[in-house]
Parts: structure tokens; C-alpha cells; sequence
């Protein structure tokens, strides 16, 4: 069944304000890929930090929490001094491994195809 298909089996629509949109766009988010990608195991968040390059402090502490609230990862306290806190995936964001190791694979099998058709556009661009 197609993405189109499956949007009509259940009545929704690709609207901005439909249910399903700001769920996506949550998981389509690059720092959400690479987080939720990197918590292949609990990791503390300078940890995740020093993975993420080009990411600020502000942005990967706005992606965590956006995680946690739609439920896709856990913050956990951890009782060190000073106080560490660690993140790793829930039940729920195990669920997205899967169909994000088969987008990762996508990408890497057709980047070089992709790369020359934006090349060519370019070319014709300019």
C-alpha cells in the first residue's frame, strides 16, 4: 500500500494542521534522525553532544525534549554528583529503528545517483 493509499484507508489528509503532520515532521527532522540513530544504546547528553556535529547546545536539548514528549525516547536522572542524566529509546522509538535503517541504506545506495542529478540540475540552472 502506497503512503497515498494509506492516507485515504484512514481518512486523513496531507494538511499542516492534520494530526499525523506534526508527528512527521518531528521524525523527518534531521537532528531527530541522527539522535534517535545514535541512542543505540543509553547515552548522557554531553555524550550525544560530542556525536552530533553542528548541532548547539540549545538545539539538541529542543530535540530531546520534543522526543521525550511524543514518547519516543526516556530521560532518566542518574544519582552521580554532580547529577548526570541519560537518554535512550523507548519502547516506541525502537519501533522507528527498522524503517530509519532502511531510509540510512536508501540514502547511501542512491547518493551517488542523487548527487549527479543535482549536479546536472545545477548545471542547467545556471
Amino acid at each position: 500500500m502506497t503512503i497515498t493509499e494509506t492516507a485515504s484507508a484512514v481518512g486523513t489528509t496531507y494538511r499542516p494542521d492534520g494530526p499525523c503532520r506534526p508527528i512527521l515532521d518531528q521524525i523527518a527532522d534531521k537532528w531527530s534522525m541522527i539522535v534517535m540513530a545514535i541512542l543505540d544504546q543509553p547515552r548522557r547528553f554531553n555524550e550525544i553532544m560530542r556525536c552530533i556535529e553542528g548541532v548547539t547546545h540549545r538545539v539538541l536539548t529542543q530535540t530531546l525534549r520534543r522526543l521525550e514528549r511524543n514518547g519516543m525516547i526516556q530521560r532518566r536522572v542518574l544519582p552521580t554528583s554532580p547529577v548526570g542524566v541519560e537518554y535512550s529509546l523507548t519502547p516506541l522509538g525502537e519501533s522507528l529503528r527498522e524503517p530509519f535503517s532502511r531510509l540510512y541504506a536508501w540514502t547511501v545506495a542512491n547518493k551517488d545517483e542523487i548527487r549527479a542529478h543535482q549536479m546536472a540540475y545545477d548545471r542547467r540552472m545556471l
